[in-house]
């Protein structure tokens, strides 16, 4: 039996899926069945991660296994990309690693996040997708820049430069990229959307000014662990790009 409280979350959710598709339909897009297939595999995957989380906040020891899936994953996810063959998935799991690492120790050891594994392990899942994403974003912009201006890079090597000197204005380049998403959501932040955690918080009735302490503390580790993972990402992926011409990726 559906419970009050579901029911009208399923009523929504239908009316809003209709809304998807029927907009899609009047567009003339050919998306409707993959919106379909989106929405029902969200559903299942949030159902399965809520008793799984649920499970794990009953059962502490099981959070660092679970934050360790997570990282290889994020490593495969980028990886995939970057578009540089599985060579490179160390590389890429040092720097997704290290920014998400970093960040969650900083915030842990300041006492701004509390040390229990409901605050530890929505905080860590947010820096880990973040690193991913900027290894992502960096890592795939140099290989295509590396690639489409070779003869830069090769007029360097010709005149002796390392690997690493002959792509590093390109890492530069690819590093500032990636991280624009995260810089105009920082920037923008409660003038032109209210985030995730802040609007969470909020309907979980939360005090606003207590929404927004949290919601600080997320974005500016989200900044930090991007950053840690691009820069990270461009330096350790410079020699390998700069070795051997790249070809374009098709996507």
């Amino acid at each position: 039996m559906i419970s009050e409280d579901v029911l009208p979350l399923l009523l929504a959710v239908a009316a809003l899926v209709l809304v998807a598709v029927g907009a899609l339909a009047w567009a003339g897009a050919r998306a409707r069945a993959d919106a379909l297939v989106a929405v029902a595999r969200a559903a299942v995957q949030l159902v399965a991660v809520a008793a799984l989380i649920g499970w794990i906040f009953s059962h502490p020891g099981a959070l660092v296994p679970y934050l360790a899936v997570m990282l290889v994953v994020a490593t495969a996810t980028a990886t995939r990309r970057v578009g540089l063959g599985w060579a490179v998935a160390p590389a890429l799991a040092v720097a997704v690693a290290a920014g998400a690492a970093t960040v969650t120790a900083v915030a842990l050891t300041s006492g701004a996040l509390v040390r229990a594994p409901q605050a530890v392990l929505p905080y860590a899942a947010q820096v880990i997708g973040g690193a991913m994403t900027a290894a992502s974003l960096s890592g795939g912009r140099l290989h295509d820049d590396v690639a489409g201006t070779w003869s830069e890079v090769e007029g360097w090597l010709a005149l002796g430069a390392p690997p690493e000197q002959a792509v590093a204005p390109l890492g530069r380049r690819a590093v500032a990229r990636a991280l624009v998403p995260i810089v105009d959501q920082t920037r923008s932040a409660g003038l032109v959307t209210l985030p995730g955690a802040f609007v969470g918080m909020l309907l979980g009735g939360a005090a606003p000014l207590q929404a927004a302490q949290l919601q600080l503390l997320v974005l500016v580790g989200m900044l930090a662990a991007q950053a840690v993972a691009a820069a990270l990402t461009v330096r350790l992926l410079a020699r390998p790009l700069g070795r051997l011409r790249p070809t374009i990726r098709a996507d």
